[in-house]
């Protein structure tokens, strides 16, 4: 898939619809399979990285019925999955795989997960590691530095061992996959973060009563005197930050005469990409602020003509709550004024594609000076002229694309994305979206 992004001739307006939160649509799925009463999931993306988790939760022996707007799992409880009949096809999602191995990881029966040729070069040794360490027997490809998929997952012979776990980066796919497996450990599983990660898994596990306490950085599941169920009504599916932060940075770039989005979940570890834009000058507004079960929403609203940008440092724990969004981040920066650092991103290496590169690479073919570092990358910020037409080639990663797109809003000619299909993973409505507000994209 090709897009075709023409130069943004005039403000953004309108309201959009953002589609559901990934990573809070992927855990209403996979948590509502060990429920033991039917979980109404309400406001579920439909992107194919959550359809991934959905067809696993099948898989296993869960029932997944549309009632309406919504859907209605139908679990198995902790005890009553079944042998799949198959191998688990993950796709690109590396939540789906990594969230797996910790529910898999107490099964008495066997289990393999693969993906597609991303997600089959994407490092699972992190994940592995600490569930080796609670028994759980997991094998996959490679050798030496790290190990790939496809992952075959136990069988375990009895509970798993309690562990206390410092993880190594905070990282929410792997503190979710020891919770996960320390639901049939013996004791009390502790995992203890460096620094802060999202903490959907923590407020939905509780809100389903799980035996879960957070103190400061470290969050524990403790099944001494438990009764072995979970149960809960449903979740609401709050809109994804992670996709509005596209939307929200083209109307910071073109001007907006009002650009609204709403419901957007506004969690406080996934507000990093906010924090960074208002350290840069530009302005969000929250509106309608309210609680969608564990989660708390607003509107954000953009008003205004395009506004002057200062460039920003993003580090430390700023750079971990907005990891998703530093690649929209580096497009805001391309239009500061100064030069823009991003440090303590490594994790950048492993997405779907490695980030600090193909980020670095979409800036330049912008006319942007980008250098790329081992733990992130500078920008230096051209806030006088158009940037270059881009051609910018995705290399299957979502996030790339959708950034080359909004960069190419206020290009001086037709920019062209190449690659771009993977959009469809998280976010297929994009093109339809940027055209809603305004935008000129065509899509072939």
């Amino acid at each position: 898939m090709r897009f075709h992004v023409e130069p943004c001739g005039r403000p953004l307006r309108g309201e959009v619809a953002i589609p559901g939160d990934k990573s809070i649509g992927h855990r209403a799925l996979l948590f509502s399979l060990l429920s033991q009463t039917p979980v109404r999931v309400l406001g579920l993306g439909d992107g194919a990285d959550n359809g991934r988790s959905a067809k696993a939760v099948s898989a296993l022996g869960g029932r997944i019925e549309k009632d309406g707007p919504a859907l209605v799992i139908h679990g198995t409880g902790l005890d009553g999955m079944r042998v799949p009949a198959s191998r688990i096809d993950c796709g690109n999602s590396g939540t789906t795989i990594r969230l797996l191995c910790g529910l898999l990881a107490g099964q008495r029966f066997q289990a393999t997960l693969f993906g597609d040729e991303s997600l089959s070069k994407r490092p699972m040794r992190r994940v592995i590691e600490p569930l080796a360490k609670m028994g759980a027997t997991i094998t996959g490809e490679g050798q030496g530095a790290d190990v790939t998929p496809p992952l075959v997952i136990g069988p375990a012979t009895g509970p798993l061992r309690a562990l206390d776990y410092t993880l190594p980066m905070a990282s929410a796919q792997v503190k979710t996959a020891i919770l996960l497996a320390g639901l049939y450990a013996d004791g009390a599983t502790t995992v203890r973060e460096p620094g802060p990660s999202r903490d959907h898994s923590e407020r939905m596990l509780a809100h389903l009563g799980a035996p879960l306490t957070v103190t400061g950085r470290a969050t524990t599941i403790d099944t001494r005197g438990w009764n072995r169920q979970l149960a809960g009504e449903g979740f609401e599916v709050p809109s994804d930050p992670s996709s509005s932060a596209f939307l929200i940075a083209a109307a910071l770039l073109a001007g907006a005469d009002e650009v609204r989005l709403p419901n957007i979940c506004t969690n406080p570890t996934r507000t990093g990409f906010l924090d960074a834009i208002q350290q840069m000058g530009g302005t969000v507004a929250f509106e309608d602020e309210r609680h969608a079960g564990p989660e708390p929403v607003a509107t954000l609203v953009v008003r205004g003509p395009a506004q002057p940008l200062r460039a920003i440092e993003i580090a430390e724990d700023l750079a971990v709550r907005s990891i998703d969004e530093l690649p929209i981040l580096a497009v805001l920066a391309a239009r500061a004024s100064g030069t823009t650092v991003v440090r303590n991103a490594e994790e950048l290496r492993v997405k779907e594609s490695d980030r600090i590169a193909t980020t670095c690479a979409m800036l330049r073919s912008f006319g942007i000076a980008c250098e790329a570092r081992p733990d992130g990358f500078t920008v230096e910020g051209r806030p006088d002229r158009p940037l270059d037409p881009g051609h910018v080639h995705a290399d299957g990663d979502h996030r790339i694309a959708m950034a080359g797109a909004v960069a190419g809003l206020v290009a001086s000619g037709e920019t062209i994305i190449d690659d771009a299909d993977n959009v469809a993973t998280s976010y297929p409505g994009f093109a339809a979206a940027l055209t809603q507000l305004g935008a000129t994209i065509r899509v072939v």
